[in-house]
């Protein structure tokens, strides 16, 4: 395994706690949930290569629900199998961060005017307006992971409201992808607190029932973070993602 690969310094994967174990989730899809989520944050960082033996003994599992994990990563595109030699992580290019951001402003943009369209309840819109809330306090904490956490569930659910289940899985894939570019840029991208407002915006004008405005509003928002990722990785040269 790479040396720097933050294995040891980051969330543990040894003794895991009964509720991970001791549920109806197999070991392999335990460990693949675990595996996923050290990628997805960066703890497992493009480039890194983790022998199959050393992710079981990180895991406290045998090789078996390892290797159908990792074959499961490989499906996802987040990893390349290496015979005897594990997973490799692979990285996510500003080009492949393009295309994504296209996909997720069309998707969303829609979504955004079938809510407008459609109408939401007053729970609903109270759902969103405490998302764009704690973005607002986190920014205050200046809590850059908690602000991007609050963002991902505004836009988790403004998908969930549409009641489109493709667009739910659909951008629910993209989103993973996109994540790790996220986490790696977080910290370079101006304080967005213009962000916070253009979402408490969004949510006015879908209450108001403004179809192309709503739609409008959202791929603009959506474009203007696409230029600004995209810029930054290109920037970075993509290699640390």
């Amino acid at each position: 395994m790479r040396k720097n690969a933050e294995i040891s310094t980051t969330t543990n994967l040894t003794g895991l706690s009964p509720s991970l174990v001791n549920t109806k989730e197999t070991q392999s899809a335990v460990a693949y949930r675990l595996l996923k989520q050290r990628i997805l944050d960066g703890a497992l960082p493009a480039g890194t290569q983790v022998l199959e033996h050393e992710a079981a003994d990180l895991l406290g599992m045998s090789r078996t629900p390892v290797r159908e994990a990792m074959i499961r990563l490989h499906q996802d595109g987040m990893v390349d199998i290496r015979p005897r030699h594990g997973m490799r992580v692979l990285p996510i290019s500003a080009e492949d961060m393009q295309e994504i951001y296209d996909v997720l402003t069309s998707l969303e943009g829609s979504a955004a005017a079938t809510l407008a369209e459609r109408g939401i309840t007053e729970e609903q819109k109270q759902e969103l307006e405490a998302t764009v809330a704690a973005m607002d306090l986190a920014l205050e904490q200046d809590d850059l992971q908690a602000w991007a956490s609050a963002d991902e569930v505004f836009h988790a659910k403004l998908i969930e409201f549409s009641d489109n289940k493709r667009m739910i899985s659909m951008v629910s894939q993209l989103w993973e992808q996109s994540h790790r570019a996220r986490m790696l840029t977080l910290r370079m991208r101006p304080r967005p607190t213009k962000s916070n407002r253009e979402h408490q915006a969004l949510i006015e004008t879908i209450s108001a029932g403004k179809v192309k405005q709503a739609r409008q509003m959202h791929e603009t928002h959506r474009k203007k973070a696409s230029t600004m990722l995209v810029k930054l990785l290109k920037e970075l040269g993509a290699t640390q993602i």
